[in-house]
């Protein structure tokens, strides 16, 4: 296995590149803080036309920051990870329309609410649902966490209907819309914009909300008591200066066109393909990086899976069967979650979401990647290693210099093939808050409330580049044949 050293030495150099990616040390002096929020939740978190991230939640947050000296790095991921991102030490603090409930106490410190909200419920406009009684027997469908969802979920019982779960809003909306569910719960800000948008849905209680609440800043329970404090404290004089109100109303009574664009911005797709072509090439753009990087270290890990598999000792051929059945079990989108969120809590030390998704591809592509090498290698006829040895060659030899060239050789389609599986499967990594392709997509659908316009864009980018990788495997097969 001494040939086998420069290959782990490179992987091993390219993995430490990579966790050093996105992370830099800072000659600032001002104390920097890691704020996670759900970027998909307007009016109080969202991308603007300009693809800034705005919101109630963000001119506070910055407001914050500016009267208390001190910098911030935003995590814009889904809001379960957000949340989770505190909870674990990967994050200073959420700001995410976040009701306050005992629930949560138990696991955040939280601020003094600096919103007053509560839940509507809310149907089609022509729907025949009037009233929670008229939802017995009826799918209702929810945003997972969310202080809504545990409303609606509370009702369930009482009125006898059923819960579908959904991780974003827009989605939920348009099943909602679609009339796949017949009704769903959302905190009222957040559905008066959606409506005012142009989604097709209409408030039932718009009178009579339920779950009426604060909403909070919040911090993991014990930890930055200081950022807590000065939080709060600025939030005070912000009401007593006005610079509260005039959040407010920012958000809440402004013309739609203000955050969003112009009507010819978003209701054709040529419309949104050029008023959001740079935030489209910048998610390619993350897409491409995270596919070539991807491509190459999961390819290195992989051929050293394939490799050991095909060793003498049996111990090196037990770990490669194991890591290869381990890995291709699990689910992409647990491994990203396992590695961004829970190892942070056990190795005590914080990854970056690029570096995170960076692992979980090379960990699974290569589990794949490795199986179908050494499956190429398996496929050699065994009177090629026979003879190499009656030329005097060593096992390890010929498998360097005989087995291998040959192997993969018979295996270059299977990795042009896994290139496109991994291209495909860099969307996973949007939720833990990798700005790609489709997180991109996600943003602005967020924003515009146009999902079929917009995904329609995202999965035409994506089946030209998969064409392009399609050629790029035709013409190596004609190569090689």
């Amino acid at each position: 296995m001494k040939r086998l050293k420069p290959l782990l030495t490179a992987l091993v150099a390219m993995l430490f590149a990579a966790v050093a990616v996105g992370t830099s040390a800072s000659a600032d002096s001002k104390p920097n803080y890691i704020i996670s929020t759900d970027a998909t939740y307007a009016p109080f978190d969202f991308q603007d036309k300009n693809n800034n991230y705005v919101g109630i939640d963000m001119d506070i947050l910055k407001e914050v920051a500016k009267r208390n000296n001190f910098t911030y790095t935003l995590k814009p991921m889904s809001f379960n990870a957000a949340a989770q991102m505190v909870a674990n030490g990967q994050a200073d603090g959420i700001i995410a329309g976040m009701m306050i409930n005992d629930a949560r106490k138990q696991v955040y410190d939280v601020s003094t609410p600096y919103y007053q909200s509560g839940v509507a419920w809310i149907t089609k406009p022509n729907s025949k649902i009037k009233s929670l009684s008229d939802l017995k027997g009826k799918t209702v469908a929810l945003k997972t966490g969310t202080a809504a969802a545990a409303y609606g979920a509370s009702l369930k019982d009482k009125y006898g209907f059923k819960i579908k779960y959904f991780n974003d809003t827009d989605t939920m909306y348009n099943d909602v819309v679609n009339g796949n569910t017949a009704a769903t719960f959302e905190d009222y800000p957040v559905i008066q914009y959606a409506i005012k948008n142009g989604m097709k849905l209409e408030v039932r209680n718009p009178k009579n909300l339920g779950n009426a609440g604060g909403v909070g800043f919040f911090v993991k329970k014990g930890e930055n008591a200081q950022l807590l404090q000065q939080f709060n404290t600025t939030l005070a004089a912000m009401k007593k200066d006005g610079t509260y109100d005039k959040i407010i109303n920012k958000y809440l009574n402004s013309k739609q066109s203000t955050f969003v664009g112009s009507a010819s911005d978003n209701n054709t797709t040529w419309g949104i393909l050029k008023s959001n072509k740079n935030a489209f090439f910048k998610g390619l753009l993350e897409t491409a990086k995270l596919t070539i990087a991807g491509i190459i270290l999961a390819s290195l890990w992989g051929l050293l899976l394939g490799i050991m598999g095909i060793s003498e000792s049996k111990f090196w051929r037990a770990l490669s069967t194991t890591i290869i059945y381990a890995f291709r079990g699990l689910p992409l989108m647990v491994l990203a979650f396992f590695i961004y969120i829970g190892l942070p809590g056990v190795i005590g030390v914080k990854i970056p979401a690029f570096t995170a998704g960076l692992l979980t591809l090379i960990l699974n592509e290569g589990a794949y990647t490795g199986a179908f090498v050494r499956g190429g290698f398996e496929s050699v006829d065994v009177g090629q290693m026979e003879a190499a040895r009656s030329l005097g060659l060593t096992h390890r030899q010929a498998i360097w210099k005989v087995i291998v060239p040959q192997g993969l050789k018979i295996t270059v389609p299977s990795f042009v093939n896994q290139f496109i599986i991994t291209l495909k499967d860099t969307s996973i990594l949007s939720a833990i808050g990798i700005l790609e392709l489709t997180q991109t997509g996600t943003l602005i659908v967020a924003r515009n409330s146009q999902g079929f316009r917009v995904w329609a864009i995202v999965a035409v980018i994506y089946l030209i580049v998969i064409t392009l990788l399609t050629w790029l495997s035709n013409w190596l097969k004609k190569k090689i044949a």
